[in-house]
């Protein structure tokens, strides 16, 4: 259940802030098909201030892989919105500059009581949002409220996707001075830290929130190390240097965000100067972009899985017999090697190696077997074989090269009798028919997720109370009651070992189960031109630019 926040104390004038500068408008040559209208949506910056010294006068223009959903941050889920979000706004915490861990932001301290329920932060004073409103206790309240309160008067701005999954724990919230807020739990929920650093804790102003209600996403105001200017429909989204930001002014004047769908179009962009940093860079480039020095290629293992989410619900893959089929149908390591070129490894659980001791080892997975595949069919009652339908992406954060993986994945499957014919979407609209779920539309879906937290994908996707009418990710209605006892278990438990040894056996049954199609875990990775310094790739999949210069 959703529980009702409470606020008892206003608190004063406090908190930190990032910003972002972006001042030229650079035109996006790829519409996406699910965009909203062409008018820019004015943020009402005050004029970009000088740049700092030793900037370039002008903006760092990045090549993302689609067009933003919305830049509320509690009310999207993906990584492409998250890459924007993270430089307009700040949390109470924050993962630090290379790894998972958390640091302060927002909060300058905290602590946790010996019961690990309460949870006592002090908030960083001199802070105001863009919009020059108050950051102060009273704000983290009403952040908080307004995802879980659904008697909240501003609730109705939603829907926040991650909220029940990820502060769902959380009974009260108090602001107890100006600069002090306590947040206690109904249980000890071991993930609480991280989940506040990941980009769905960031927070917004609330005056914002009043001013725009359910356009908030289009007219954001945070406290981040860039501020808004405009948002052009499938062209850019703009931001400006936030000079006043607590942790100093970013080098650049700005950044463009342009949304630019297929991959060979973004390398050609950073080819011809129409973009200085570009996302998951197509496996076939990334060779000739090393071996010229005009170009930098960023490179790092993350805690990334791209799968296919099988329809439980509804046959063929109702039955366990096809679900293992297809898992021996298709070749994986052809699929890493050839078409991914090397740019990620066979993946054979739901958790990633890059959790380290929380990732089972020991799990062998699905060896390639299409004559196995064959007999599983046979046995299954579907000898001459049997017509799926299967989604599949243009593109989006993490899904790699979506269209000829999913083409290789047809071509296998259809070597074993199981004829997958494909349906094709932009990344917002294939959100839109994948994550309320496959019943009655598709028995398969492309999917990948970065994640912060072992607890995370799992929570969200294999419980049976994460099935999308509860608020959840489980697309494809998977349930096993002993799955959802162990996750349940290892969300409360706080000795770190037991609690990996707790994922390790979920993955055991999940394995055999095969709700999923275990595929890849990609080496995410950017590149550049040679002239932009103070940047790299984050273990989040999150593109941190605070500190990006160009030279």
């Amino acid at each position: 259940m959703i529980p009702t926040i409470t606020n008892e104390r206003r608190g004063a004038a406090s908190g930190r802030r990032r910003r972002w500068v972006a001042v030229l408008a650079a035109t996006a040559l790829l519409a996406s098909a699910c965009g909203g209208s062409d008018d820019a949506a004015d943020g009402g910056a005050s004029p970009s201030p000088a740049p700092a010294p030793g900037a370039a006068d002008r903006p760092l223009v990045v090549g993302q892989v689609a067009e933003p959903a919305s830049l509320d941050p509690h009310a999207v889920t993906a990584v492409n919105d998250f890459r924007i979000n993270v430089n307009l706004y700040d949390g109470l915490v924050r993962y630090d500059e290379d790894s998972l861990n958390v640091e302060p932001a927002l909060a300058t301290d905290w602590s946790v009581s010996d019961d690990g329920l309460t949870y006592t932060f002090t908030l960083r004073e001199g802070v105001t949002f863009h919009d020059g409103s108050a950051f102060d206790a009273e704000a983290v309240v009403f952040n908080f409220e307004r995802m879980l309160d659904e008697d909240h008067p501003y609730h109705g701005t939603g829907p926040f996707p991650l909220a029940g999954q990820f502060y769902g724990s959380l009974d009260t919230i108090e602001a107890t001075g100006e600069f002090e807020v306590v947040m206690t739990l109904s249980s000890p929920f071991a993930p609480f830290l991280s989940n506040l650093a990941y980009p769905s804790g960031l927070i917004i102003s609330p005056a914002a929130v009043m001013q725009h209600g359910e356009d908030v996403g289009r007219n954001p105001s945070g406290t981040g190390p860039y501020r808004f200017v405009e948002w052009r429909s499938n062209e850019r989204v703009t931001l400006e240097r936030n000079a006043d930001y607590w942790d100093g002014p970013p080098p650049v004047s700005g950044v463009v965000f342009r949304p630019i769908v297929e991959a060979t179009t973004r390398v050609n962009e950073l080819l011809t100067g129409g973009v200085d940093l570009i996302v998951e860079v197509p496996p076939d480039e990334l060779a000739g972009l090393r071996s010229d020095a005009s170009y930098t290629v960023y490179e790092q293992a993350g805690p990334h899985v791209w799968f296919l989410i099988l329809n439980l619900l509804e046959a063929p893959f109702d039955d366990v017999r096809v679900r293992q089929a297809a898992n021996h149908a298709i070749n994986r390591v052809s699929l890493v090697d050839d078409v991914l070129q090397g740019t990620a490894t066979v993946a054979n659980s739901p958790t990633p190696p890059a959790f380290g001791s929380a990732h089972n080892p020991d799990i062998a997975g699905y060896d390639y077997d299409p004559e196995r595949a064959r007999e599983l069919l046979a046995e299954a009652g579907y000898p001459d074989g049997v017509d799926v339908t299967f989604y599949v992406t243009e593109g989006g954060s993490g899904m790699l090269d979506p269209v000829p993986m999913g083409e290789a994945i047809q071509a296998d499957l259809r070597a074993v009798g199981i004829n997958a014919s494909i349906q094709t979407f932009e990344w917002n609209s294939f959100l839109g028919e994948v994550n309320p779920g496959l019943e009655g539309k598709a028995n398969m879906a492309q999917m990948a997720w970065m994640t912060a937290d072992p607890d995370t994908l799992p929570f969200l996707t294999l419980r049976t109370n994460a099935w999308p009418e509860a608020g959840g990710f489980n697309s494809g209605y998977y349930s096993n009651p002993e799955v959802d006892r162990l996750l349940e278990a290892a969300q409360v438990e706080t000795d770190p070992a037991e609690r990996d040894r707790l994922y390790r056996a979920m993955q055991e049954i999940v394995v055999e189960d095969a709700p999923w199609v275990f595929v890849a875990n990609w080496k995410q990775n950017a590149a550049s031109t040679s002239a932009l310094s103070g940047f790299d790739v984050h273990p989040s999949f999150l593109l941190r630019l605070n500190r990006a210069a160009l030279g």
